[in-house]
């Protein structure tokens, strides 16, 4: 699995963009910050629709991803 563009290429300003691997699989970690706590996302098809405060951008779901979720302003993808 590799990190989306979006992600890398400046949409996430602040953030901090980590991708480790493992037998069973990879993930990757955005961490937004605290600011972030409210963060909303959302999969619609193969899109990853992410609302922070007065933020918003997608990206396309990473190929191989099972899981997305958001806890504390941290945005975890998962195999």
């Amino acid at each position: 699995m590799r990190v989306p563009k979006q992600l890398r290429d400046g949409h996430t300003d602040d953030a901090v963009v980590r991708q480790t691997e493992a037998e069973d699989g990879s993930v990757i970690t955005v961490d937004f910050g605290p600011d972030a706590a409210d963060m909303a996302v959302d999969v619609v098809d193969d899109r990853v629709l992410v609302v922070m405060d007065d933020r918003q951008f997608e990206f396309e779901l990473p190929a191989g991803a099972s899981e997305v979720t958001a806890n504390n302003g941290i945005l975890t993808i998962s195999e």
